[in-house]
């Protein structure tokens, strides 16, 4: 029987929640499964080691601390931006998030000159707690391989 391992194909249905207060913030389980290829960076360090060596149809529970996980929040990733770079039809208010070419960021403060945004991942500097079952173990395809990534449900479609 096939193990996670490096460069495999791990597909799992999981469970995301904040170990302090059971809170939900992610689950596959109302959608397909997720799919990801082992070793390639694609998921967070400690979601991958906890994973290791699992089977298919084996539960795993784990909590990791934030270093594991999205990291500590840094006071860097807070930065200030000129209120005038921001197009006048996006209606600024406090904790909405936005895209940018650097990716997501949450507006955390407004002035008339200065909107303060954070590049902080949403769940940087939180211990994060995973059930996770494993659904299947495969091999890639050479052109998952080549790429990457998963390609097809729950993988990345070109």
């Amino acid at each position: 029987m096939s193990k996670i391992d490096d460069n495999k194909v791990a597909v799992v249905h999981y469970k995301g929640t904040f170990p302090e207060d059971g809170e939900e913030f992610d689950s596959s389980h109302d959608r397909d499964p997720l799919a990801f290829l082992i070793g390639h960076k694609q998921m967070i360090p400690g979601f991958e080691r906890e994973m290791m060596g699992a089977e298919v149809g084996e539960s795993r529970t784990f909590t990791l601390m934030p270093e594991d996980a999205y990291g500590e929040k840094s006071d860097e990733a807070v930065v200030d931006i000129p209120r005038e770079e921001f197009p006048d039809d996006i209606e600024l208010e406090l904790d909405i998030v936005l895209m940018s070419e650097g990716g997501p960021f949450r507006i955390v403060g407004i002035t008339d000159e200065i909107v303060k945004c954070d590049f902080n991942h949403v769940l940087a500097g939180r211990a994060l707690k995973f059930e996770v079952e494993v659904v299947e173990v495969r091999d890639p395809s050479e052109e998952e391989l080549s790429h990457g990534h998963v390609h097809g449900p729950g993988g990345h479609e070109h």
